[in-house]
């Protein structure tokens, strides 16, 4: 645990005890802060006392004399509106800041050179965070991950010579971080996403792009730059001339940048190309996606000084995250993938595009437009299984376009395409037991996380009974 010391002896209010909000409370009381901290739940609310937090109602509570109001990020800022306490800090002139504000100040009145770097975009961000750790503790540094993922940032260890921190941010994080300065940060791709909370598209990007906004010539800028708001955010970047710019991309040559193609790994700097490595030998990494979060971390390991060939190597031993396609297991010539995460059609797209030989697995609660976007992709599926409620809605997109079985439950679906893929295996063919739902799990599962344990449970029992036996991966 990293103590908050910027507030000792001055009041603090601390609103949302959620995981983030919770340990910056205690972060605050640990640095002799006068902490008023509240949550709309009970539960919440119990927890914070039982860590000896202060517990006041801060909408019942005068903010006077606050020198900041530390908001969870989940609390809306701006749309669809402010919340109560927000603008009751605005009329009192109260700042507010969230936790990873905090956090940098803290880490650098520790140790001013501490390392941070910041990953931030719709989607892929949490793969290439936990990849950035990973690289960083294999190429022998010592890595502190959280952030948006995993450990709230103020849970995570207090710097030493050897750490950098790798935090991952969402736009409600640097919402909330007005001054926030990564050593090198990382922007992957702004697509449609959190308009209820941004109000409009060019809100969210904008956020998004304030990632880069404080950084100085000694700092990096990694940016994807595969779509058009990316692209014009790095745009906007190399015009002010500030940090050293990385652009990043899967579909085109750089001239510039790190770039990936037809699988291979190109590194193009002073006016030289190098020809970095193959990806596609990497099974956690696999697809065009995976391929530009490889290609960020890339970029950030070379920012951080360290040797293309140890990077390469670090790659080739990620574990990969749970429930993104994650692979369970390889036995009898067939790998079995958990991509539970991917909870509407875009995501399911990114696996479907991965693989040439599935056995998909897919349904649950259906999302609006069904799995209809889906078409190019129907040729790389061998059949589908289709289970939950969405089964009879995904028949009828699929009819005349594919096989497929109405499966019903996840363990009937996982034995019939196993059956089919030992068979396809036996034929030469490399098969891919998917998982992959484009749906919500809530008909049939509490969340995405207990029906991927469940497929990942199911799976190594299976393998068993298969040909030549096979263990989980």
């Amino acid at each position: 645990m990293i103590a908050a010391r910027a507030y000792k002896d001055r009041k603090v209010a601390v609103f949302g005890l959620g995981g983030s909000g919770l340990s910056t409370a205690r972060a605050l009381v640990a640095g002799e802060a006068h902490v008023m901290a509240w949550d709309d739940s009970e539960t919440q609310r119990q927890l914070a006392r039982a860590a000896g937090v202060p517990v006041v109602d801060l909408l019942e509570t005068s903010l006077d004399g606050c020198a900041a109001l530390v908001l969870a990020p989940g609390v809306p800022l701006t749309h669809p509106e402010p919340h109560a306490i927000v603008k009751k800090a605005a009329a009192a002139g109260v700042p507010v800041l969230g936790d990873v504000e905090l956090f940098q100040h803290e880490v650098r009145s520790i140790m001013p050179d501490a390392q941070i770097v910041a990953i931030t975009g719709t989607n892929g961000k949490s793969t290439t965070t936990a990849l950035i750790a990973h690289m960083v503790n294999a190429v022998g540094r010592h890595a502190e991950m959280g952030g948006n993922i995993g450990k709230p940032v103020f849970d995570l260890d207090p710097p030493r010579r050897d750490t950098i921190y790798v935090v991952e941010v969402s736009s409600y994080q640097i919402d909330l971080a007005p001054t926030l300065r990564p050593n090198i940060g990382v922007l992957l791709n702004v697509t449609p996403d959190h308009i209820d909370r941004h109000g409009t598209l060019e809100n969210y990007a904008a956020i998004k792009g304030r990632l880069f906004r404080h950084q100085g010539k000694d700092d990096t800028a990694v940016i994807g730059v595969d779509d058009q708001l990316s692209a014009d955010i790095c745009t906007s970047v190399c015009g002010r001339r500030e940090a050293k710019l990385v652009p990043v991309s899967v579909q085109k040559t750089l001239g510039r940048g790190t770039y990936v193609i037809d699988g291979v790994l190109y590194d193009s700097r002073s006016g030289k190309t190098d020809r970095v490595g193959e990806l596609r030998e990497l099974k956690r990494l696999a697809g065009a996606h995976n391929w530009q979060n490889a290609a960020a971390a890339y970029s950030v390991g070379r920012g951080l000084g360290f040797p293309a060939e140890k990077i390469l190597a670090a790659f080739k031993t990620f574990p990969g995250l749970a429930h993104r396609m994650e692979i369970v297991a390889e036995a009898a010539d067939i790998l079995f993938v958990n991509d539970s995460k991917a909870t509407n059609a875009e995501a399911a797209a990114k696996a479907l595009d991965a693989y040439e030989d599935v056995f998909w697995i897919a349904g649950g609660v259906a999302k609006a437009g069904g799995i209809r976007s889906l078409e190019p992709w129907f040729g790389h599926v061998a059949h589908a299984y289709l289970i939950g409620e969405a089964a009879e809605a995904f028949a009828e997109t699929l009819t005349n376009h594919l096989p497929f079985s109405k499966s019903d439950t996840l363990d009937a679906a996982i034995a019939e395409a196993t059956t089919h893929a030992v068979a396809a295996a036996r034929a030469g063919r490399k098969p891919v037991v998917l998982l992959s739902p484009a749906c919500a799990s809530f008909d049939q599962f509490k969340n995405f996380e207990a029906r991927g344990d469940a497929f990942r449970t199911m799976v190594q029992a299976a393998v068993k009974a298969l040909p030549r036996g096979g263990a989980a991966a």
